[in-house]
């Protein structure tokens, strides 16, 4: 028969394989679609979002990502990924869109295509990091359609929820963030898409393998998270066993 305290300690050993569980559940989940990751989201700043490709199309590896720019931004300047190479497709304004600061302009950058240099394998993942100026829109959601190809068949991430539909049930949800409230800078210039600061390049560099390192401590967490619980499960019983034999024998 389990002591009071041995069954405390199994009841705790189970929930904390419980919430082992809901970890791998959610690092499941997360990693289920292409999505966006920026650095900051207050309006006007200059933010490095990064787009995490965490598999392939059905087994087949990915070739070819296309990453649409929303109608609120005129350019991108994307990070260098020795695995790919990149292109800038711009397209022709209807009529001249004027700039906060006073001028017009009558081109923008529509989409950034990265193509991989040999297929990204199916089980594998990478990131692609580009540089952004956000626009002075607080409370707004900017949508970044992206159109995976691999070697056989495509994903169109475009799907976009309607008024009252839940996004997670959303097939291809098209990768997505909420501007917020701009954030004074301090007096400290920003820096041009076309041209940022030495140091935001380097940031955007350590930041393409940022997703990959996260999933790997996640899981390593997780893992040592069971090993410990099952450690201490061992320890418990041998006490347990011990405090009874002493009980006998008294």
């Amino acid at each position: 028969m389990k002591t009071p305290f041995l069954r405390r300690t199994l009841t705790a050993a189970a929930a904390t394989g419980s919430a082992a569980a809901l970890l791998l559940a959610a690092a499941g989940g997360a990693a289920a679609h292409v999505g966006v990751t920026p650095d900051k989201t207050s309006a006007n700043s200059y933010a490095l979002l990064t787009f995490g490709i965490p598999h392939g199309c059905d087994g087949s590896g990915t070739t070819k990502v296309a990453i649409t720019l929303p109608p609120e931004l005129n350019d991108a300047q994307p990070t260098v990924n020795p695995n790919w190479t990149v292109e800038k497709v711009t397209e022709q304004l209807p009529e001249p869109k004027k700039l906060a600061d006073g001028t017009s302009i009558t081109k923008r950058t529509s989409q950034i295509v990265y193509t991989a240099k040999a297929p990204l394998e199916h089980q594998l993942r990478d990131a692609l990091v580009l540089s952004v100026k956000l626009p002075d829109a607080p409370g707004s959601t900017l949508y970044f359609p992206t159109l995976q190809t691999c070697e056989t068949g495509q994903t169109d991430w475009s799907d976009i929820a309607r008024d009252g539909q839940d996004p997670h049930s959303l097939a291809a949800p098209a990768p997505s963030l909420t501007v917020t409230e701009e954030v004074s800078s301090g007096g400290h210039g920003a820096a041009s898409p076309a041209a940022p600061h030495a140091g935001e390049k380097v940031a955007a560099i350590a930041d393409g393998g940022a997703d990959a390192r996260s999933w790997a401590g996640l899981g390593a967490g997780v893992a040592g998270l069971a090993l410990g619980g099952a450690a201490f499960i061992r320890s418990v019983a041998r006490r347990s066993g011990t405090g009874s034999s002493n009980t006998t024998g008294g």
